[in-house]
């Protein structure tokens, strides 16, 4: 009787021991999307000059916070093809201490406006 128990005792260890065994990870699948390429928008001339602008104290907030100066947009309209944007304060991002701001620039093909960036 005990023979047949140890027998059986066994032949059931690998199925235990198989319970017990960790599975190999699976790779994992990162998908990374980027934003779409956007094309410059580029227009026959230069915009107006810059409107002055009354640099308000900054708010109170939790968080640090940077003034991004206004400028002008060009939408097309006719009659007047040119809005001015306001500035404004902004949060800071985390890592960053500078805002660099936009600017239009003359290129062989008009003036084309290149986005601020934070550095």
């Amino acid at each position: 009787m005990y023979r047949s128990a140890a027998l059986a005792t066994l032949a059931l260890l690998p199925m235990a021991l198989s319970a017990c065994a960790t599975s190999q990870p699976q790779p994992q699948r990162i998908v990374v999307q980027t934003a779409p390429a956007v094309a410059p928008v580029v227009v026959p001339g230069p915009p107006p000059p810059p409107m002055g602008e009354l640099v308000p104290p900054p708010p109170q907030a939790t968080t640090p916070v940077a003034w991004q100066p206004g400028h002008w947009r060009y939408s097309g309209a006719l009659g007047n093809p040119w809005t001015w944007q306001p500035g404004q304060y902004v949060s800071v991002p985390t890592g960053q201490s500078a805002w660099t701001p936009g600017q239009w620039v003359q290129t062989a093909a008009g003036w084309t406006w290149v986005e601020g960036h934070w550095s």
